[in-house]
């Protein structure tokens, strides 16, 4: 994926682009940041390695959205989609598993460019679709991802095992 690069409700400048093992050390302490979100204690080596494993093995794929204007902190957030498949339409899928933008970059437009940038990844890479889950009570999260587009899919009941 090319970078793309926009102007922000912010004044800062925001380039969204396919993050390389380069990018781990950028990458790591928004991932935990992201962890601790959902109640998991803060483990900065740990974020680093699960990172680099799923960038060096080809796991996943991570858009990072950083501005070009800070050069001490300049990562502002990530989506992290995992490669799947369907069979019915024999075509890739991708799957949004991770969507975080740091605090002080929240309300700026930074989630908005990385779903597009999401988008026009699952287009060039001719994914049928891009699917994701949230929590229910997570509503700013739902009214994000219904203004892009997202439908709820009531057709299909999900299970889960913890083995």
């Amino acid at each position: 994926m090319s970078s793309t690069s926009v102007e922000a409700a912010h004044p800062a400048s925001l380039q969204v682009r396919q993050a390389t093992d380069d990018d781990v050390d950028l990458i790591a302490p928004l991932f935990d940041d992201y962890r601790q979100f959902y109640d998991q204690r803060s483990d900065l080596d740990g974020a680093r390695a699960f990172i680099r494993a799923r960038l060096q093995r080809w796991e996943s794929v991570i858009l990072l959205a950083i501005s070009t204007d800070v050069i001490e902190a300049p990562a502002l957030g990530f989506v992290q989609l995992y490669p799947s498949f369907s069979s019915v339409s024999m075509r890739r899928l991708w799957i949004l598993n991770d969507l975080f933008v740091a605090e002080h970059a929240r309300r700026r437009g930074v989630a908005r460019e990385l779903l597009s940038a999401t988008h026009r990844f699952a287009r060039e890479s001719r994914a049928v679709r891009v699917e994701l889950t949230t929590a229910p009570s997570n509503h700013a999260a739902k009214r994000l991802y219904e203004a892009h587009g997202y439908r709820l899919v009531n057709e299909f009941i999900a299970y889960s095992i913890h083995p």
